[in-house]
């Protein structure tokens, strides 16, 4: 299965072969999706004013949008990365084994670093930076917490099990 691909001024999405795109998805212009990533019904990746980069083993999940600044700002997202349900990525870089939860917003700038986690509905704004190791909520999003090893443990898990339901889904 495979979703909407589509060029944008020539330049067409490179996406690992292994990576499964949902019918439903839509990802256009310049991006690059590394392998055993998946990309969920309903998602718009949406490289058409500057690039975008997804790593490998990352899930982005029912609904989520990823955009970019035009001429300023590109989106970056790394490895085993959990992206819940209805999230809108702008102009961040996301470090790999970090997860965001469901319905969450980075906004330009922003840098999630690896092993740290936003909560569902957290909204991160403008430039701000959330460490590792640490856990941020609310709106605007702010440190509430060290995350436990449990913590830390269950995003690899995540990432994992996304993997195995990608790859039923390509079968």
């Amino acid at each position: 299965m495979t979703g909407l691909v589509l060029p944008y001024m020539g330049k067409l999405p490179t996406i690992a072969p292994d990576v499964f795109v949902a019918p439903t998805a839509v990802v256009i212009g310049d991006v690059e999706i590394g392998g055993e990533s998946s990309v969920w019904f309903n998602c718009v990746i949406r490289g058409d004013v500057h690039e975008i980069r997804i790593g490998k083993r990352t899930n982005i999940q029912d609904g989520t949008v990823v955009h970019v600044t035009g001429g300023k700002l590109g989106t970056y997202i790394g490895s085993d990365i959990t992206i819940g349900h209805g999230v809108v990525l702008h102009a961040c870089t996301l470090e790999d084994g970090c997860f965001i939860g469901m319905g969450a917003t980075i906004l330009d700038g922003a840098v999630v670093e690896a092993g740290a986690m936003v909560a569902a509905g957290a909204v991160v704004t403008p430039g701000k930076r959330v460490r590792s190791g640490e856990l941020w909520a609310g709106n605007p999003a702010k440190l509430l917490r060290p995350l436990t090893p449990d913590d830390a443990a269950s995003f690899l898990k995540s990432a994992a099990n996304y993997c195995a339901l990608a790859a039923r889904y390509r079968g």
